[in-house]
């Protein structure tokens, strides 16, 4: 398939925004597992009603680079083996590409896995939280 440039590029744009993506993803589960570290920490209802909030406005962004890794990863597979394999291929960078594929897709597994298991301890935390202010 012949490529033209500017296709080469928004599929180019494509691929560095859909890895950026990922990146966020993992980076949004470490920042949400320090929140829960520190709030462990603190013990207070306030420590608990800004973590509360915090992953109120977390999810938001985890939700948008899920997506984006999604709707981001449909061109990128259309494309692959005219743009990525074989740039790469031409290159001897086969092995790198299948690394970086390998570690991005453990990210990705790893930060799902990560807020799926934060959802069940903010449940506990809401209904905590929420027996508190009834008194």
């Amino acid at each position: 398939m012949q490529i033209s440039p500017e296709l080469g590029v928004a599929i180019m744009m494509n691929n560095y925004f859909h890895d950026v993506a990922t990146a966020l993803l993992a980076a949004s589960a470490f920042v949400i597992h320090a929140i829960v570290r520190t709030q462990a920490v603190m013990a207070s209802r306030e420590a608990s009603l800004f973590f509360l909030r915090t992953y109120d406005q977390m999810v938001k962004f985890f939700r948008f680079a899920l997506w984006w890794i999604i709707i981001g990863g449909i061109p990128r597979t259309v494309f692959y083996t005219s743009f990525e394999w074989a740039n790469a291929a031409d290159k001897l960078q086969v092995p790198a590409l299948m690394v970086k594929h390998v570690v991005m897709a453990v990210l990705v597994i790893w930060g799902v896995y990560a807020w799926r298991r934060l959802k069940v301890k903010v449940a506990a935390l809401r209904q905590s939280v929420q027996a508190v202010a009834q008194g």
